[in-house]
């Protein structure tokens, strides 16, 4: 079995290549060569913490495995990130334990690629102005993945705690673009494309705060009951998934679905507009929405890619299990 500790993940993986490899495996599960089998998630009672089990198999590339982890809300304090998980990959010809990699940076990467996935596809050719919600650990990687997909002039962001907006900052300066923190009546008026990342459980942002043609990728809803955008909105955008079975449970468009505003069968799958099956956006004025719920085969396919550059530069570590 092969090891590939968290601290060896940061050189053997870009986000490029976070991109293509799940860019990729969205596409297989649209076309049913992959699917995710059903999450575990559940309060432990202890920590304040989410614990669970995302797994799936991908057919056409043999992935099979499972990520374990959750969300500690306490760990930033302890100078540790609040998500916190390993990736185990299993043989899928005989079963046997292939590989343990190190699922914290990872999971930072594909949740990113995953949303940059759905700006290539569905954002407007001409955005530019990224809105961005939300100023955690998971959001500077949200917003370097962003601006490899469109030609942004600036930056525009909001955050519940204010202080933090110093991490946007931060990241915007590095990319070289300029900064503004603006409340949230601004930053639907005038941002093209809006990414939520934060843990809320209430909605944040409003159908009339968002202008016609945006495009918003959510990409913190993973759990029942958190929100980040109200549920008018959902129904008022043209809605792409991960994965619609998880979408419509534990993602974004929960509260909508709940609600009786849409259904199961007016979510796409974003697999679908990448193989060529959905036209995607309808219009220029059209509000498209990304409900990223974060699918297991996101973690397999990243890892694999992880696993065979670190077997090839002699940085995993193999032992007898």
């Amino acid at each position: 079995m092969w090891i590939v500790p968290e601290a060896a993940i940061g050189d053997l993986v870009s986000k490029e290549a976070s991109f293509d490899a799940v860019e990729a495996v969205f596409g297989a599960m649209a076309r049913g060569d992959a699917y995710n089998f059903p999450v575990i998630r559940e309060a432990i009672g202890h920590a304040d913490a989410l614990y669970g089990f995302k797994s799936g198999f991908d057919r056409a590339a043999l992935n099979l495995g499972l990520k374990s982890g959750g969300y500690w809300p306490g760990n930033e304090a302890k100078g540790l990130t609040n998500h916190q998980s390993t990736v185990f990959l299993f043989d899928a010809d005989t079963g046997k334990a292939e590989a343990v990699i190190g699922g914290n940076l990872l999971t930072a990467l594909r949740t990113a690629a995953a949303s940059a996935v759905s700006i290539k596809h569905l954002a407007r050719a001409d955005a530019k102005v990224l809105g961005m919600v939300g100023a955690g650990h998971q959001s500077a990687f949200q917003m370097r993945a962003a601006v490899a997909q469109r030609d942004f002039d600036k930056v525009i962001g909001w955050n519940f705690h204010p202080e933090m907006l110093s991490r946007l900052a931060d990241t915007a300066a590095e990319l070289g673009l300029p900064f503004e923190a603006v409340e949230l009546d601004r930053l639907g008026a005038e941002a093209d494309v809006i990414i939520t990342i934060t843990s809320s459980f209430d909605p944040i942002l409003m159908s009339g705060q968002v202008k016609d043609g945006t495009h918003i990728a959510c990409m913190g809803t993973d759990t029942v009951g958190k929100q980040e955008v109200d549920a008018a909105l959902v129904a008022r955008a043209r809605v792409f998934t991960d994965e619609v079975a998880q979408s419509v449970t534990l993602g974004e468009a929960q509260h909508a679905v709940a609600a009786g505003l849409i259904g199961a069968g007016d979510i796409a799958q974003i697999g679908a507009v990448i193989n060529g099956d959905h036209p995607g956006r309808g219009s220029a004025e059209e509000v498209t929405l990304f409900d990223g719920t974060g699918v297991g085969l996101q973690d397999l396919a990243v890892a694999r890619a992880v696993l065979e550059t670190a077997k090839e530069r002699g940085v995993a570590i193999e032992v007898d299990f």
